[in-house]
């Protein structure tokens, strides 16, 4: 890893509120010129464009000689984003818990030099790194709590009940336990109580029994075996989405502690924060948004040193949803740390 000197932090540009349209889930024209002419780009390229980019970076507004954490670093697209944004003197520290995304990322963003530092690291454990580095305070931060589709199209990985693999659903494979590992220690109360709590699952209780029996039988060794013993319990595909999607949600859930570590990342991560800088966190089911929105919610109203940016969820367009599917459940919520005090102060801890 690259040595990092502790950066000199400039205060961002008071940035205004989010146009009306975009607050509501619309998209406004970016009104600098530098990143117009990088997300027209993006969109020519074949490189991974992540979620949301360009309304990310319009409620991030980053600037040159700002510091900045990617805590889910992934293929490097927001963090790109931001590097180009803060052309020359902008920083990125990038965490991923996946060491295949950090090793990606890696490659993409190598041109970058000493801007980047990329560590693997969850980021639950964004505090610790950023100290281990030097770094006390940030110009602002972003987390796309999505799986990439590298990790949904590798189907050794397991998070797809549309490719057989084995039951993994790690996103750091080198440790922990797998899915399968689980699925032999769980109960079928357990299994009721996973899959309805982290699933929402209606059907919990015929599912977590049908789950249950197949693993104490042997016969529940790959996502394909899963796949199938939720479709004949639930007798084929019903609504709009296939029937092993929530089960599939719970059980990833529970592998990679994540609503555990979301809940510390947002505790965390605001104490991070430099006076106008904002933290961005693009989620993609009601759970994971329920946090954030909670979270951000009540750090208004314990302080006014917190000033939500988006009262409303922003969504993608349905131009950004046609070209890529898998955003179509994306939502990005924004809140800013105001000018005049610092991240440990306003978040009371």
């Amino acid at each position: 890893m690259a040595h990092y000197q502790a950066a000199k932090y400039v205060e961002p540009n008071a940035p205004g509120p989010l146009p009306a349209h975009m607050d509501a889930g619309g998209v406004s024209q970016c009104t600098n010129q530098r990143v117009s002419l990088f997300t027209t780009q993006m969109e020519n390229d074949a490189v991974h464009i992540p979620v949301l980019c360009k309304e990310m970076i319009q409620a991030l507004a980053p600037i040159s000689g700002g510091v900045y954490l990617d805590g889910t670093v992934g293929a490097g697209g927001y963090a790109e984003a931001i590097l180009e944004a803060t052309h020359p003197a902008g920083r990125v520290i990038g965490l991923d818990v996946d060491k295949d995304a950090v090793e990606k990322s890696r490659q993409r963003l190598s041109l970058y030099g000493n801007q980047v530092i990329l560590v693997h690291a969850g980021f639950h454990e964004a505090r610790s790194v950023l100290e281990s580095l030097g770094v006390h305070g940030i110009n602002g931060a972003v987390l796309d709590l999505g799986l990439s589709s590298d990790q949904l199209d590798n189907p050794t990985r397991g998070f797809s009940f549309q490719r057989s693999g084995p039951l993994d659903m790690r996103f750091d494979a080198s440790s922990g336990k797998t899915a399968f590992e689980y699925l032999q220690q769980f109960s079928a109360h357990e299994l009721e109580e996973i899959l309805a709590t982290y699933g929402e699952e209606r059907y919990c209780k015929k599912l977590a029994r049908a789950i249950f029996d197949a693993a104490t039988h042997g016969s529940l060794e790959t996502t394909a075996d899963l796949a199938r013993v939720i479709e004949k319990a639930l007798r084929g595909r019903r609504g709009k989405i296939h029937p092993a999607t929530r089960v599939f949600q719970a059980l990833r859930i529970v592998v990679n502690s994540e609503m555990e570590r979301l809940r510390k990342a947002l505790l965390e991560i605001p104490r991070l924060l430099a006076p106008g800088a904002r933290f961005c966190v693009v989620s993609y089911h009601s759970l994971e948004d329920r946090e954030v929105k909670t979270a951000f919610r009540n750090m208004g109203r314990i302080s006014v040193q917190w000033r939500l940016v988006t009262r409303k969820p922003v969504r993608p367009m349905l131009r950004e949803i046609a070209t890529n599917p898998r955003a179509r459940s994306a939502r990005m919520r924004v809140i800013e740390l105001v000018e005049g005090c610092c991240g440990e102060e306003a978040a009371g801890h």
